[in-house]
């Protein structure tokens, strides 16, 4: 299966307009910073120009054109400018963003290629919260395992906070021993299809027919808590997908680690699962995101406009 990054490199052949609005909303904020500077001594020096005295006869038959001209240009300036900060250095970086979505791993929630506003000060002023859909930071092995590097986001629900029990047994989740209803969860199925967003097309089908469901539980293990995923004979086994520092090759281990009891979510961690059940490489494969980690909150759909809604 490709990773977000290939699917995400496929889907921006596809985007047009909506890529390019993307793509600029996402900007390095150095580059900005640049960008505004530039324009500001251009609007400086275009002031300065309307500012200085002209002669009578240029005035009458040379000024007015080139007068209108400049008046535009600096105002045009003066707006880029004061949207440039305003914009990317005020709501991005703490209240708002907008993020891509590259792959099916949040279906039917979110469909690939869909847009979403996200809510960065959510969190400077409260926790996150289970049931969440969150944007986030992946480690770097984690990205390494999907084949990526360099500043990518993830986007899961939260299905445990510090001090949670979670398990998942026969596909459904128990939170602190309470079964939970999640009316968002689907399980698919994914075939190769060109013509589909990201190269896939996905059907859901029932839990039991669902390909790559397991049995999940967080246990202390060797001074350490850690996923562990069953399959009812194995527990973490490679080719369950798990993250390398997790596997384990011995069969008396994966008795042992999985005889283990349930143990809580460990403090300043957050347990994320996407809601394409068997269709996420989430917290089951590769452990907890730290609260450092956790950039916002989704809020809403912004496009296509067919699909404008609210995300829970």
């Amino acid at each position: 299966m490709l990773s977000p990054l290939q699917l995400l490199a496929q889907a921006d052949q596809q985007q047009g307009l909506l890529g390019i609005v993307d793509k600029l909303a996402r900007t390095p904020l150095s580059q900005v910073v640049a960008f505004v500077a530039v324009c500001t001594a251009l609007r400086l020096i275009l002031h300065y120009t309307l500012l200085k005295p002209v002669p009578a006869y240029e005035r009458i038959y040379i000024s007015p054109g080139v007068d209108k001209v400049t008046r535009f240009f600096n105002e045009l300036l003066d707006a880029i400018v004061y949207a440039g900060v305003f914009v990317f250095l005020v709501i991005r970086p703490f209240i708002l963003q907008t993020f891509f979505i590259p792959s099916g791993s949040m279906l039917n929630t979110l469909q690939i290629r869909d847009y979403i506003v996200a809510n960065k000060f959510v969190y400077r002023v409260s926790d996150p919260k289970a049931g969440d859909i969150i944007v986030f930071k992946p480690r770097p092995e984690v990205l390494a395992a999907q084949g990526q590097k360099g500043d990518v986001d993830y986007i899961k629900r939260i299905i445990g906070v510090p001090g949670d029990v979670v398990e998942i047994r026969d596909n459904v989740l128990y939170r602190n021993g309470k079964q939970v209803e999640e009316p968002y969860k689907t399980f698919t199925r994914a075939e190769l299809d060109a013509r589909a967003p990201g190269g896939y097309r996905f059907t859901d089908v029932p839990a039991d027919e669902a390909i790559g469901t397991y049995d999940f539980k967080v246990v202390e293990y060797k001074g350490k808590v850690m996923p562990v995923l069953s399959d009812g004979f194995r527990a973490n086994a490679r080719d369950m997908g798990i993250l390398s520092d997790y596997a384990i090759d011995n069969v008396q281990e994966m008795q042992l680690v999985n005889s283990l009891p349930a143990a809580k979510i460990p403090a300043g961690m957050y347990l994320v699962s996407g809601d394409n059940r068997n269709g996420s490489f989430d917290g089951r494969f590769w452990g907890f995101v730290p609260r450092k980690s956790i950039v916002a909150r989704s809020e809403f759909i912004w496009a296509p406009v067919g699909r404008w809604r609210v995300t829970r």
